[in-house]
Formats: C-alpha cells, sequence, structure tokens
C-alpha cells in the first residue's frame, strides 16, 4: 500500500513528510510525497501560463527534493508534482491513483508549535477524503523510530463509526500498543458549598464507569475478531478541552485516533465538533478515520 504526503515548501515545510516516514517506519508501506500545484482552468491554453506552472513545478520538485535528501531515509519514497484544480482535490486524486490507503498532511502556520490548526485545504480534506487523514502538528520532527502507541478518543458515537474495532485492528497491523481515551470538560467548581462540589465528583465518577464498561464491551466485541494485548483506558477530566487533554500523558511515539462525526456521509471523513476542539490541544500527531460501513 501506499502513503500519499501532502508537501508545501510555503505553508507545512517538512512536517507531513516527518510524520509520514515515521508511519511508513512502522507499516513497511512506501511513501509518495506529492506537491499539488492549482491551476486556473480560465488560463489553461494560455502559452505563458504553461510556461509559468512549469517553472512552479520545476521549483516544488527541486524543494521536495532537497527536504527528502536532508531527511537521509532509506524508505521508498517517491516525488511527483500534481497540477489540481485545488490543493485538496489533487490529494484525492493521488490518493485514487495510487490506491493510497492514507494521505498525511500538516497543521495550518496559523498553528502554535507543536500543535494542530485546520487551515482552509486541511478543513476541507478531513471532511472530503475517502480515506483516514493524518495530521502532523507544526513542527513535527524527523523521528528515527516507528510510532509505539495507538491512543483512540473514545466519544458517544464511537460505536457508531466503529472507532475501537478500527483502532483495534491498526494496533494489531501495525504492532503497537493500544490505548483508550475518554475525554470530559467539567464547569469551574461552584464554590456555593461543599456538597456542591461532592455532587459533581460523584456524576463525574459515574460517568467514567459507564464509559469504561461501553469501552470494555466494545473490547469484547473487538477480540472476537482480533487478537487484542492489555488495553489501557484513561479519563482526562478539565475544566477546559485543552486540560482534558493535558490530563493524560503524551509520549513521543503516540499518535491519537479520531473517528468521523456520526453525521457524517458513510465511508467519508467528517469532524465533528468534540473532535475538533481535541485536535487544537493534542501534542501529538492525529489520524482521523471515516465511518465504515456496517
Amino acid at each position: 500500500m501506499t502513503i500519499i504526503a501532502g508537501f508545501s515548501a510555503s505553508r507545512q515545510g517538512s512536517a507531513p513528510l516527518h510524520l509520514a516516514a515515521q508511519i511508513a517506519r512502522t507499516t513497511g508501506e512506501k511513501i509518495v510525497a506529492a506537491a499539488v500545484l492549482e491551476r486556473t482552468e480560465t488560463l489553461v491554453g494560455d502559452s505563458v501560463e504553461r510556461e509559468y506552472q512549469a517553472h512552479l513545478g520545476t521549483r516544488a520538485m527541486a524543494s521536495l527534493e532537497a527536504v527528502i535528501a536532508s531527511m537521509r531515509t532509506d524508505l521508498d519514497i517517491s516525488l511527483v508534482v500534481h497540477q489540481s484544480s485545488s490543493i485538496p482535490q489533487g490529494l484525492t486524486e493521488l490518493v485514487t491513483e495510487h490506491s493510497a490507503s492514507l494521505v498525511v498532511v500538516g497543521s495550518s502556520s496559523s498553528g502554535l508549535l507543536g500543535r494542530i490548526a485546520l487551515g482552509s485545504v486541511t478543513e476541507r480534506l478531513v471532511h472530503t477524503a475517502a480515506v483516514p487523514v493524518a495530521i502532523a502538528p507544526r513542527g513535527y520532527p524527523l523521528s528515527p523510530i516507528p510510532l509505539q502507541r495507538l491512543t483512540i478518543s473514545y466519544g458517544g458515537a464511537a460505536d457508531t463509526v466503529k472507532l475501537i474495532e478500527t483502532g483495534a485492528e491498526l494496533a494489531t497491523q501495525w504492532k503497537v500498543d493500544l490505548r483508550i481515551a475518554s475525554f470530559t470538560v467539567r464547569p469551574t467548581a461552584m464554590y456555593g458549598s461543599a456538597i456542591e462540589q461532592s455532587a459533581e465528583n460523584l456524576v463525574l465518577r459515574q460517568w467514567a464507569q459507564k464509559t469504561l464498561s461501553a469501552v470494555g464491551a466494545q473490547l469484547d466485541e473487538a477480540r472476537r475478531t482480533v487478537t487484542l494485548p492489555d488495553v489501557d483506558l484513561v479519563i482526562g477530566a478539565g475544566t477546559g478541552w485543552g486540560a482534558a487533554v493535558d490530563d493524560i500523558a503524551w509520549t513521543s511515539g503516540d499518535m491519537l485516533l479520531l473517528g468521523s462525526g456520526a453525521a457524517g456521509p458513510l465511508t467519508q471523513v467528517f469532524l465533528g465538533s468534540a473532535a475538533s476542539k481535541i485536535i487544537r490541544h493534542v501534542p501529538v500527531p492525529v489520524m482521523i478515520v471515516p465511518r465504515r460501513q456496517t
């Protein structure tokens, strides 16, 4: 199988290529490093425009070659400059052309270093892709080690998108550890009385127990078809999404797995509201998987 890694010298730098390399070290897949150039349809027949597009293509290929050379990797990486009506459309075309299993992109340049911000290109791609989309945090460094752990972000719609089943299959195929995390945002504690604080903690404990029971049931279902080792179950709670995400430990080699929102079409990625909030705070790469048909 093939990984499509989107490259933009001006917007994303080499972070998507670094993440694609780390995934390829985990999966053994080959990489197609792609620079997509937007073409102006109204000027397709214009000789000056064609010459300019050719110039841009030459520059893009030179940039790709320089980044790959700096990575000094022995991975199977091919380079391509592809013209399309838009960058998301071009990446989608390359996924189809190469029968790719995954497309890798980077954070918007407006994002914080080490975090993910969805720009217009990535936003559109994660809402239309028919294959999983992996997103590298801004400035993501090249790692000589493969991925080591998948963390599934479990939410109420996870049973609909079969996220636990998908994550279990990936963890088995990739030979990485598996962790399931659920995040909850609790309101700032009310200071009226200790009774109110105690009641809030009781509600949180009950929610956590219910969540862990639901996760356990889905893991038992997944184990009918996939052999799984022990799976860590963790709860992240805080007064905001950033605090909730930071409430669990993250290490290098981690990747967060998010499921497409239940409102999205089948076999396409659709980022739900909770996932959109989580993605801005997580300090590791994120992969968003489309819904699967039952």
